[in-house]
C-alpha cells in the first residue's frame, strides 16, 4: 500500500514537506480542490453503490425464480442468477478470496483518496469503489453465508456472461483508468509525456 501511495503523490507534497519542516508539524496541506475531488469520488461511489443495491433488491423481489424478461428481443434480457464465483462464473471455490480482494481494493482506494487531485481519476476510482462495495455487500450478506455469498447478476446480453451494475461500474472505472494512463494524466493532477 505504501508503494501505491508513493505513486499517487500530491503535486504539493514538496511544499507540504517544507512547511512541515518549518513549523515542526507533520500535517499535510490539503486545499479545497483536493477536498472537492474526494467529495466527487465518494458521490460517484455512493451513486454507483445505490444503483447497484437498488437494482439487486428489485431483481431478487420481482425476477428471481421467474421467467427472464426480454428487453431487446434475443439480444438482451434480464435473468436473475446467483454467482458464487468471479467474472463469468469462474472460481466458485474461491469466493472468500474474491471477498478479501474486494475489501483490499476498497481500503486502497479510500487511503489514496486524500492524495487525489484529478476529477477524471476521482470519477474512475469512485466507479471502482462503488462497484466493489456493491459486490462485497452481496458476498457478505447473501446466502449461503458471510463472506461466501453469491452475487446477484441479472443483465444477460446474448452470447455473453450475465453481470450486474456493480460489474459495469468496475469495468467502466477500469477503462477510464486505462484511458487516463495512456493520456499521461496522473491521479495527483499532473500530466506527463513519455
Amino acid at each position: 500500500m505504501a508503494e501505491a501511495e508513493r505513486i499517487i503523490g500530491t503535486p504539493d507534497s514538496a511544499g507540504a514537506d517544507e512547511s512541515a519542516a518549518s513549523d515542526g508539524t507533520d500535517a499535510p496541506v490539503e486545499g479545497p480542490q483536493g477536498r472537492r475531488r474526494i467529495v466527487a469520488l465518494f458521490v460517484v461511489a455512493l451513486l454507483a453503490y445505490l444503483l447497484d443495491l437498488g437494482s439487486k433488491i428489485l431483481v431478487v423481489e420481482k425476477l428471481e425464480g421467474r421467467e427472464p424478461i426480454r428487453v431487446i428481443g434475443d439480444l438482451l434480457r434480464f435473468d436473475a442468477i446467483r454467482n458464487p464465483g468471479a467474472a463469468f462464473g469462474m472460481g466458485e471455490a474461491f469466493t472468500i478470496i474474491f471477498t478479501c480482494i474486494a475489501a483490499a481494493v476498497i481500503v486502497v482506494i479510500v487511503r489514496l483518496a486524500r492524495k487525489l487531485y484529478s476529477l477524471p481519476w476521482a470519477i474512475a476510482l469512485g466507479l471502482l469503489l462503488g462497484g466493489a462495495l456493491g459486490n462485497l455487500t452481496d458476498r457478505i450478506f447473501r446466502s449461503p453465508g458471510v463472506f461466501e455469498g453469491a452475487v446477484v447478476d441479472f443483465i444477460a446480453p446474448a452470447h455473453f456472461a450475465v453481470f450486474n451494475l456493480a460489474d459495469s461500474a468496475i469495468v467502466c472505472g477500469g477503462i477510464l483508468i486505462v484511458i487516463l494512463s495512456f493520456r499521461g494524466l496522473d491521479p495527483d493532477g499532473t500530466v506527463h509525456k513519455d
